[in-house]
Protein backbone atom coordinates (compact mmCIF):
# COMPACT_ATOMS: atom_id res chain seq x y z
CA UNK A 1 0.00 0.00 0.00
CA UNK A 2 1.22 3.31 -0.92
CA UNK A 3 2.05 6.56 1.03
CA UNK A 4 -1.05 8.52 -0.80
CA UNK A 5 -3.46 5.79 -0.05
CA UNK A 6 -2.40 5.27 3.80
CA UNK A 7 -2.94 9.22 3.86
CA UNK A 8 -6.31 8.86 2.02
CA UNK A 9 -7.51 6.13 4.57
CA UNK A 10 -6.25 8.51 7.44
CA UNK A 11 -8.27 11.63 6.53
CA UNK A 12 -11.17 9.41 6.12
CA UNK A 13 -11.28 7.40 9.02
CA UNK A 14 -10.72 11.26 11.10
CA UNK A 15 -13.26 12.90 9.08
CA UNK A 16 -15.84 10.05 10.45
CA UNK A 17 -14.49 9.73 14.20
CA UNK A 18 -14.84 13.84 14.03
CA UNK A 19 -18.81 13.90 13.25
CA UNK A 20 -19.05 10.79 15.30
CA UNK A 21 -17.67 12.83 18.28
CA UNK A 22 -19.70 16.21 17.29
CA UNK A 23 -22.83 13.93 17.32
CA UNK A 24 -22.39 12.21 20.18
CA UNK A 25 -20.98 15.03 23.08
CA UNK A 26 -22.72 18.17 20.89
CA UNK A 27 -25.83 19.44 22.88
CA UNK A 28 -29.19 19.29 21.04
CA UNK A 29 -31.53 22.48 21.83
CA UNK A 30 -33.84 22.88 19.39
CA UNK A 31 -36.56 25.86 19.17
CA UNK A 32 -38.58 27.91 17.24
CA UNK A 33 -36.36 30.82 17.06
CA UNK A 34 -33.94 28.44 15.63
CA UNK A 35 -35.69 26.98 13.05
CA UNK A 36 -37.00 30.26 11.86
CA UNK A 37 -35.82 31.76 8.40
CA UNK A 38 -33.13 34.56 8.83
CA UNK A 39 -31.22 36.00 5.73
CA UNK A 40 -28.93 38.92 6.11
CA UNK A 41 -29.07 40.22 9.89
CA UNK A 42 -33.44 40.50 8.97
CA UNK A 43 -35.78 38.05 10.10
CA UNK A 44 -38.18 37.45 6.52
CA UNK A 45 -41.49 38.30 7.06
CA UNK A 46 -44.72 35.94 5.08
CA UNK A 47 -43.77 36.25 1.18
CA UNK A 48 -41.26 39.85 1.64
CA UNK A 49 -37.85 37.53 2.24
CA UNK A 50 -36.71 39.32 -1.04
CA UNK A 51 -35.88 42.84 -1.78
CA UNK A 52 -35.03 44.24 -5.04
CA UNK A 53 -32.03 46.60 -5.90
CA UNK A 54 -30.44 48.33 -8.84
CA UNK A 55 -28.91 46.57 -11.67
CA UNK A 56 -25.69 49.20 -10.67
CA UNK A 57 -24.32 47.04 -7.66
CA UNK A 58 -24.02 44.25 -10.34
CA UNK A 59 -22.00 46.45 -12.51
CA UNK A 60 -19.47 46.91 -9.83
CA UNK A 61 -19.46 43.41 -9.55
CA UNK A 62 -18.71 42.64 -13.09
CA UNK A 63 -15.59 46.01 -12.81
CA UNK A 64 -14.57 44.30 -9.80
CA UNK A 65 -14.41 41.19 -11.66
CA UNK A 66 -12.67 42.90 -15.09
CA UNK A 67 -9.99 44.82 -12.39
CA UNK A 68 -9.12 41.54 -11.20
CA UNK A 69 -9.04 39.26 -14.16
CA UNK A 70 -6.80 42.58 -15.51
CA UNK A 71 -4.63 42.22 -12.66
CA UNK A 72 -4.55 38.19 -13.43
CA UNK A 73 -3.34 38.69 -16.70
CA UNK A 74 -0.46 41.15 -16.22
CA UNK A 75 0.68 38.96 -13.20
CA UNK A 76 3.03 36.29 -15.01
CA UNK A 77 4.37 39.51 -16.76
CA UNK A 78 5.71 40.77 -13.95
CA UNK A 79 7.16 37.71 -12.06
CA UNK A 80 9.13 36.59 -15.72
CA UNK A 81 10.07 40.04 -16.22
CA UNK A 82 13.87 38.99 -17.24
CA UNK A 83 12.43 36.81 -20.35
CA UNK A 84 9.92 39.77 -21.48
CA UNK A 85 11.74 41.76 -23.62
CA UNK A 86 10.20 44.88 -25.45
CA UNK A 87 7.32 43.47 -27.22
CA UNK A 88 6.36 41.96 -24.23
CA UNK A 89 6.31 45.67 -22.72
CA UNK A 90 4.12 46.78 -25.61
CA UNK A 91 1.56 44.33 -25.02
CA UNK A 92 1.02 45.01 -21.90
CA UNK A 93 0.77 48.63 -21.84
CA UNK A 94 -1.44 48.12 -24.90
CA UNK A 95 -3.42 45.90 -22.58
CA UNK A 96 -3.65 48.25 -19.69
CA UNK A 97 -4.77 51.33 -22.14
CA UNK A 98 -7.64 49.47 -23.34
CA UNK A 99 -9.05 48.61 -19.61
CA UNK A 100 -8.26 51.98 -18.45
CA UNK A 101 -10.13 53.58 -21.74
CA UNK A 102 -13.08 51.01 -20.72
CA UNK A 103 -12.85 52.42 -17.19
CA UNK A 104 -12.56 56.25 -18.47
CA UNK A 105 -15.80 55.33 -20.66
CA UNK A 106 -17.74 54.34 -17.50
CA UNK A 107 -17.03 57.32 -15.45
CA UNK A 108 -17.86 59.24 -18.42
CA UNK A 109 -21.12 58.09 -18.63
CA UNK A 110 -21.86 57.70 -14.69
CA UNK A 111 -22.09 54.31 -14.87
CA UNK A 112 -20.78 53.58 -11.21
CA UNK A 113 -23.08 56.32 -9.27
CA UNK A 114 -25.51 55.34 -7.42
CA UNK A 115 -28.15 57.66 -6.21
CA UNK A 116 -28.40 57.27 -2.37
CA UNK A 117 -31.96 57.30 -0.43
CA UNK A 118 -31.29 59.69 1.67
CA UNK A 119 -31.72 63.28 1.07
CA UNK A 120 -32.14 66.38 3.41
CA UNK A 121 -34.98 68.66 2.27
CA UNK A 122 -34.42 72.59 3.18
CA UNK A 123 -37.47 75.10 3.41
CA UNK A 124 -36.74 78.64 3.27
CA UNK A 125 -39.52 81.42 2.37
CA UNK A 126 -41.13 79.78 -0.39
CA UNK A 127 -38.42 77.21 -1.88
CA UNK A 128 -37.64 74.00 -1.21
CA UNK A 129 -34.30 72.90 -1.81
CA UNK A 130 -33.39 68.74 -1.50
CA UNK A 131 -30.23 67.58 -0.87
CA UNK A 132 -29.05 63.94 -1.51
CA UNK A 133 -25.87 62.33 -0.40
Amino acid sequence: MSSLSIFFIFVIVIAILFLAINFIFAPHNPYQEKYSIFECGFHSFLGQNRSQFTIKFFIYGLIFLLLDLEILLIYPFGVSGYANDLYGLIIILGFIVIVTIGFVYELGKNALKIESKQSLIEKNNNSIKIYTF
